[in-house]
């Protein structure tokens, strides 16, 4: 696959998005970057890189970003584990996935990479490490997001095997890094982490993987991915108690002390579901958030390691490269003395 070809990204603003716009550019690919009248692209901009503002949820209106593509990375979705506004993150994931595929068979898109989520696979219950073949039935899902990731999965496998849309599946787990601007609901809690705004857990477990890393897994994906094919784009398991207790190591304060059970958290998470109601702001602690944390969420990127080359680095990497870009835009309080951190590189 020659670099020189146009390839149409979505959600080229957001956290895996622009991490994937990145990698492209320097792969020498023209990218075309479909982006809402909201989208903020300004550390964005490339003399390889054409915005062009559309909506999913318009069929009509993403028409004339296709044309003349030759590839498409799907990766704009509703990130939102909150229930206050589930029809939205539905139209979004779900309607905005359709009215893209359709218009990717129309204009004779040649190869596409989805991106879904682990949120389509269902966690077993002895904790030990989810792979591709752990499907999740929607009915099972917990939450808008899940749902809405699961149906917008199943969309695209029909399209793939009924209408041979040309299209190749990741699921990235949790990604962690630079430039998570809004932040994502994981980046909320590395900040308030760092903040000592957590004096109380529950230790469940989830799958870190430096965002980076996920972005080079697309390109992976669509150099080297099976058609039709789901592949982990995964990271370490690690416990959150660990997870803290790092965040703690590398910001130089002293961890969380107290556990506690899952379903204890849920009153916590009932008050910031109402007060999401009001404020549209996404709660720290969602009511799905906290159901979810009964199990480790736990993934093997076994698959995507043998058939795509895939290898992330340590999780920490993805933690020292998160707090270090929170700390120097504004969403930390700078500290006079930050040990894992003082001297990094600059992240932008």
């Amino acid at each position: 696959m020659t670099g020189s070809a146009k390839v149409l990204v979505t959600g080229a603003s957001g956290f895996i998005g622009s991490a994937v716009l990145r990698q492209l550019v320097r792969a020498g690919y023209s990218v075309r970057a479909l982006v809402r009248p909201t989208s903020c692209c300004d550390d964005l901009r490339s003399p390889h890189v054409e915005f062009t503002q559309g909506d999913l949820r318009d069929a009509s209106s993403i028409r004339p970003a296709s044309e003349g593509c030759r590839f498409l990375f799907h990766i704009a979705a509703d990130y939102r584990l909150s229930s206050w506004d589930g029809d939205a993150i539905f139209a979004a994931n779900v309607i905005g996935t359709r009215n893209l595929m359709e218009e990717a068979l129309r204009a004779g898109i040649e190869r596409i990479v989805y991106t879904s989520s682990v949120a389509t696979l269902r966690c077993r219950q002895d904790g030990s490490s989810v792979d591709e073949s752990d499907v999740l039935p929607v009915h099972e899902a917990i939450g808008a997001y899940k749902r809405s990731k699961i149906v917008a999965e199943q969309i695209v496998l029909d399209l793939v095997a009924k209408r041979g849309l040309p299209a190749v599946i990741v699921n990235p787990s949790t990604p962690i890094g630079p430039r998570d601007m809004r932040p994502t609901p994981t980046g909320k809690i590395i900040v308030a982490a760092a903040s000592g705004q957590i004096p109380v857990y529950v230790d469940t477990g989830l799958n870190l993987v430096h965002v980076d890393d996920v972005a080079h897994g697309h390109l992976l994906a669509l150099r080297y991915g099976r058609i039709g094919e789901r592949y982990i784009l995964g990271g370490q398991n690690v416990t959150f108690s660990d997870m803290l207790a790092k965040i703690a190591d590398l910001i130089g304060r002293a961890p969380p002390r107290f556990k506690m059970p899952w379903y204890l958290a849920l009153p916590v998470a009932a008050c910031g579901e109402a007060r999401a109601w009001v404020t549209k702001e996404e709660p720290l602690a969602s009511w799905a958030g906290v159901r979810l944390s009964r199990h480790r969420m736990f993934f093997t990127s076994a698959k995507a390691e043998q058939e795509l080359s895939f290898l992330a680095r340590p999780y920490v990497t993805g933690l020292q490269d998160a707090l270090y870009w929170f700390e120097s835009n504004g969403y930390l309080r700078p500290r006079a003395h930050t040990p894992a951190l003082t001297g990094r590189s600059r992240v932008s």
